[in-house]
């Protein structure tokens, strides 16, 4: 079974046991070919320590029972994305509102400013520009988007 259906099932899984949790959303499932299933999930106020252990606790069962990795030969993990994740949904731009961003655009084009706010198909920059600095508020299609991250401000 190719990767992509083996994510897809994990996927199924994985939105059945969030059902009755509306406030948590899968970021992305990752394997590696040594078979070590790796499952972000964000939570729109932050995902807790005791959640994802649960989550880990109940998955991992049905992974076994599954079949998809033959003799169980697979590791689980399942944690909220770290800081140095880029943010790969709609959600977690939301989520995000109000912080200070780096995109990178498809044609290499790096803007960095305030993330105002999100939809499902763009997001709101507030960028401050040259020496004046001027405020510019630009919209950008997430489809133009390479990848976005949060810039860490102390």
């Amino acid at each position: 079974m190719a990767n992509e259906q083996v994510i897809a099932r994990i996927r199924e899984m994985l939105e059945a046991l969030l059902a009755d949790k509306p406030e948590y959303f899968i970021v992305e499932i990752r394997i590696k070919p040594t078979n070590n299933v790796k499952v972000f999930v964000d939570a729109d106020n932050g995902a807790s320590i005791d959640k994802l252990v649960s989550l880990n606790r109940q998955l991992y069962p049905q992974l076994e029972a599954s079949g998809l990795f033959p003799d169980n030969d697979f590791s689980l993990e399942v944690s909220s994305p770290g800081l140095d994740e880029p943010l790969k949904t709609p959600r977690q731009f939301v989520k995000n509102t109000g912080r200070k961003v780096e995109v990178t655009l498809l044609d290499g084009t790096v803007k960095e400013g305030k993330l105002l706010g999100a939809s499902d198909t763009e997001l709101t920059l507030e960028e401050t520009i040259g020496k004046k600095k001027e405020i510019i508020v630009t919209n950008i299609n997430l489809s133009e988007i390479k990848h976005t991250k949060v810039c860490i401000v102390f």
